[in-house]
């Protein structure tokens, strides 16, 4: 049965895909796993959140409200194509939904029409909220359709899922309209493109392995060190070096790894000028 990615995956995988993530204080800690199981995961499924405003949405998913909390969701896609994450583990997105469609999720086929609600979706599905009011008038704009094609398609290529293991909220449970402004089939058709190896397809770079945490610091020397340098060279961030990246860890590679961490919103939090995997991954991005 499939299991659920760990969450430095999941935001890596977010990341590798070409997202810009920002990561919610707790989030990977957030969850409603006390109250039932999460997992085994067989899909991605798309809301939309029915509020105003970047911030007062991401506050909502996150805490939740009387009768429903928190978190609502793993991550809220902004208008402006930013992912935020707000929890991780089994989350109140779903509800209940129809068993014949997570049947044909899993088997990757045609939806059927979601006539019951005899089937707890939270413990099966990742989910993305999306700010928009569901109005119909709303706009979605290019960077936030984009960004919900990329979510999905992060999460698709972990699992190796098809571009079927999407669904939207209107799919898997009776009497909801979410996504509205949109439709899933577009939606997926897009995932298709993006998970395709069709001529034209652009070849993703090859990023050298992050060779762990335990490389970095006082009194370490390797070719990782310099490797790092000369790519916070290429990318505009070496002013603190005086001869130039060298095997050796110096202070120089700490002040510029911390120039770059904070010139990136998901990393601004926890800039201390030593590299981790997410670091690693933007600075080869």
């Amino acid at each position: 049965m499939p299991a659920s990615m760990p969450a430095a995956v999941f935001v890596e995988a977010l990341v590798e895909e070409g997202l810009v993530v920002v990561e919610t204080d707790g989030w990977r800690m957030r969850n409603r796993n006390h109250v039932g199981p999460w997992g085994p995961v067989h899909g991605v499924m798309i809301h939309h959140t029915v509020t105003k405003g970047t911030a007062n949405s991401i506050r909502i998913c996150r805490d939740g409200y009387a009768g429903l909390p928190g978190p609502l969701c793993h991550g809220v896609i902004a208008k402006d194509g930013r992912v935020h994450l707000v929890g991780y583990g089994r989350t109140n997105h779903a509800g209940s939904g129809d068993d014949d469609v997570l049947r044909a999720v899993i088997a990757e086929k045609k939806l059927p029409a979601d006539d019951e609600a005899n089937t707890d979706g939270n413990r099966h599905f990742y989910g993305f909220e999306c700010v928009n009011l569901g109005d119909g008038k709303d706009p979605w704009p290019a960077a936030q359709l984009e960004a919900v094609e990329m979510a999905a398609a992060a999460v698709s290529r972990v699992h190796r899922w098809g571009p079927l293991s999407t669904i939207g909220h209107l799919e898997w449970q009776p009497g909801k309209i979410d996504p509205r402004g949109f439709s899933m089939d577009s939606m997926r058709a897009r995932i298709s493109e993006r998970l395709g190896d069709g001529p034209g397809k652009p070849t993703p770079p090859v990023r050298p392995p992050f060779p762990g945490r335990a490389a970095f610091g006082p009194g370490k020397s390797s070719p990782g060190v310099e490797l790092l340098g000369r790519q916070l060279v290429k990318r505009g961030f070496g002013k603190h070096y005086r001869v130039g990246p060298s095997p050796q860890w110096g202070e120089a590679d700490r002040l510029n790894v911390r120039d770059f961490q904070r010139a990136h919103a998901q990393l601004r939090s926890d800039a201390d000028g030593y590299p981790g995997p997410l670091t690693w991954h933007l600075l080869f991005s």
